[in-house]
């Protein structure tokens, strides 16, 4: 099949966005790509400083972080700003990225550490959540009401009703104090979303509190086949149309946690691997309007075993040194917060994937294969057209990288034509100059 496509040029290199007179999304529209850290903890040390530095470097828009309960309120009754959580935030503001803080966790001080289900457990977390905000007020652009309450028992409908008791309650009060933030909940796991939990939120008024739902859809542990982003996106497809259906509306989703790890065992794969998953599942995303951002989980490995999955998540090892995931992201981060997904151009293969992206005047092609590598062949009328500028994900994103040349026949009425092999890394495709290509 042949689609026509027009393909731009913009500065290449660095990826920098457009001139000024081009139209892009406004700051409440661009989709976040986002991180997990945890160096809001003491037991995760790290300088804030350099660390957000590399944050920046690879375009990662915004952070999510535990500001833990008990760390708060070492003292009954005396609620205490952390000297990390301060110098977190200032590097954070010092980068201009965007923050998410994660309330919850239990505090040994009250229920023995338990989740906060009766009232009056709930209201000593309302005053800590109410602490936090007044210490974080107009920094932090999302709160995140407990992590993964799901965890202890999905199917629990009272388990589930208590938990939106929780987030009504925290949500009004963080409003009270901070009504430029927003306000997320759920951080449903994959079991929790099979099981239900979401469509309960729903069904207990979860939606009149928050701004929307958030979920950690992990996919890694199972069967080979549902593992790949393809089929994870799929996946997201119906889990959005079910919670569409449900409350009767599209529904903001924030998927903050999601993730391949990388380590040698039972549902991990290889570093390589992780970094093709990380690119296509970013790209993927865009193409499902209800989900507003994506947090890789997370930005550092937390150990070093190699065979332990809880070791071999990160962008970075356990020595901030890069692993292939952090220079792929790095390369198509600012595609997939700023620019516009247009449409999957479709291919004869269904294993083939043509992604257009604009951004006012620009567009890109982002092109791979999730089976075999193949060829796709690029033509156009253009018999003075220049060489094809390809950057294949896998390698430095801020590389130009000019392959392929137009093969004109002699004929004028022939179209020029040239074949661009395709496989499990996007290539990000655009033309010197600007002009229209047609891609079969």
């Amino acid at each position: 099949m042949l689609m026509r496509i027009l393909l731009v040029g913009l500065c290449w290199a660095s990826l920098q966005v457009a001139a000024a007179d081009s139209e892009g999304p406004t700051s409440e529209n661009r989709f976040i790509v986002g991180v997990i850290t945890h160096f809001l903890n003491a037991w995760h040390p790290a300088n804030p400083d350099s660390a957000m530095q590399l944050i920046k470097d690879a375009h990662i828009t915004a952070m999510r972080a535990d500001a833990f309960w008990s760390v708060a309120e070492k003292t009954p009754g005396v609620l205490v700003m952390d000297p990390t959580w301060r110098a977190y935030r200032e590097a954070a503001l010092k980068q201009q990225l965007g923050m998410m803080l994660i309330l919850g966790y239990g505090n040994e001080y009250y229920g023995n550490g338990a989740k906060p289900r009766s009232p009056n457990m709930q209201d000593r977390f309302v005053r800590y959540v109410d602490f936090i905000a007044r210490s974080f007020v107009n920094d932090v652009d999302f709160y995140e009401i407990w992590n993964e309450w799901d965890v202890e028992n999905p199917k629990d409908p009272i388990f589930t009703r208590d938990y939106v008791s929780l987030v009504e309650k925290s949500a009004r009060q963080i409003r009270k104090r901070d009504p430029r933030a927003k306000v997320i909940a759920g951080a449903v796991t994959t079991l929790g979303i099979e099981s239900g939990f979401v469509e309960r939120m729903i069904d207990n008024g979860i939606l009149e509190s928050v701004d929307g739902l958030s979920l950690h859809p992990y996919v890694h542990c199972r069967r080979p086949a549902q593992t790949t982003p393809e089929a994870w996106i799929e996946w997201m497809r119906q889990v959005d149309q079910s919670i569409t259906s449900r409350a009767g509306r599209p529904v903001p989703l924030y998927l903050t946690e999601m993730a391949w790890p990388a380590h040698r065992g039972p549902c991990g794969i290889d570093e390589r691997q992780q970094a093709a998953y990380l690119v296509r599942s970013f790209l993927l995303a865009r193409t499902l309007p209800s989900i507003k951002g994506m947090w890789w989980y997370d930005f550092k490995n937390d150990g070093t075993d190699k065979h332990e999955q809880e070791h071999n998540f990160g962008l970075l090892d356990n020595q901030f040194e890069p692993k292939p995931a952090y220079r792929t992201l790095a390369s198509i981060s600012r595609i997939v917060s700023d620019y516009t997904f247009e449409g999957r151009v479709t291919a004869l293969n269904p294993d083939t994937y043509l992604l257009r992206f604009t951004y006012g005047n620009d567009e890109v092609l982002a092109a791979w294969t999730s089976g075999k590598n193949t060829q796709i062949t690029l033509e156009t009328e253009r018999s003075d057209a220049g060489a094809l500028d390809i950057i294949d994900t896998e390698q430095d994103g801020s590389t130009l990288i000019p392959t392929a040349q137009w093969q004109c026949p002699d004929a004028p009425s022939l179209p020029c034509a040239t074949q661009l092999t395709i496989g499990p890394f996007p290539q990000l495709i655009r033309t010197q100059g600007g002009f229209p290509v047609n891609v079969r």
